[in-house]
């Protein structure tokens, strides 16, 4: 198929951008990679009146540091990100979830706020953003407004962006210096590259003595959105990750699955990989904090 008639502007500045979706009446789309928007268009699932590109808006790409946040334009392309050696140093877990983000191709054009403003199930970005608390930053023509990822993302596909706003910053926040620190990002899916069946997210903070005083756990491709799993990570909180303990957390987050059911896999499927996926990138975090 080939996607619906519709119109084109490519804005010079954000404010141009919203000034756009404004007029659009509802019916515009901001387009900047375009690996998810495009297809979708093609399938005529998405059928915008107008297209408002944004590859034009230089202060909607790059990354600055803050004092204990990182600041991601949301038109940095995905391989840029991948590469930056501030965020691999600041922010581990992402870094680690763009390398299982499609293929080095869909990356060099894919962008990091197009990700998070298409809210796919499996989207590894998406679950980084939501597993680390981010802050997304939406413009419109009457101002910016601050949403946390647990109140963005709503369902499949669905966020809380209004339709004349447009997706400018992710504000990610960065744990203060620990004595032992790792992280861990697992996934499976049917091909390397393909959408994750069930991925999962895991950050540890430990003291000199090795007793977990921080963690954050999530879970992503197992249901409509992406799941945080503070209970689980509360219960490792105080513990030096002893197999029982890391057993006790799992289970917590058992209790929370509600896995959806697809051509893809079903929802027992998606409930097993999901605690293998959560159990792997635990212990891969685990054996990263611990040296």
């Amino acid at each position: 198929m080939k996607a619906a008639e519709f119109d084109y502007a490519r804005a010079a500045s954000a404010d141009e951008a919203c000034r756009l979706l404004a007029g659009a009446g509802g019916e515009g789309r901001i387009i900047a990679g375009g690996q998810t928007l495009v297809p979708l268009m093609a399938m005529r699932l998405v059928r915008p009146a107008l297209l408002v590109d944004i590859n034009a808006v230089a202060d909607l790409r790059g990354i600055e540091a803050g004092e204990n946040h990182l600041n991601v334009q949301a038109a940095t392309p995905q391989a840029d990100a991948l590469a930056n050696l501030l965020l691999r140093r600041r922010l581990p877990l992402l870094t680690k979830a763009l390398g299982f983000v499609g293929h080095v191709q869909t990356r060099n054009r894919g962008t990091i706020g197009g990700s998070l403003a298409h809210a796919d199930p499996a989207a590894e970005i998406c679950l980084a953003a939501a597993t680390l608390e981010a802050e997304l930053i939406a413009r419109s023509a009457q101002g910016e407004r601050i949403i946390a990822a647990r109140d963005f993302f709503i369902g499949a596909m669905a966020t809380a962006l209004a339709e004349e706003e447009c997706l400018v910053a992710v504000r990610f926040p960065v744990w203060p210096t620990a004595p032992r620190f790792g992280t861990g990002f697992q996934e499976t899916s049917i091909r390397r590259s393909d959408f994750a069946l069930a991925a999962a997210a895991a950050q540890l903070a430990l003291d000199e003595r090795g007793v977990c005083r921080r963690a954050a756990l999530g879970l992503g491709g197992a249901a409509t959105t992406p799941l945080v799993l503070e209970e689980a990570a509360g219960r490792l909180v105080g513990t030096t990750l002893a197999e029982d303990d890391v057993a006790a957390a799992l289970a917590l987050a058992e209790k929370d699955l509600a896995p959806i059911a697809d051509l893809h896999a079903s929802a027992e499927y998606r409930r097993r990989a999901a605690g293998a996926m959560l159990a792997r990138a635990l212990a891969e975090a685990r054996a990263e904090a611990l040296g």
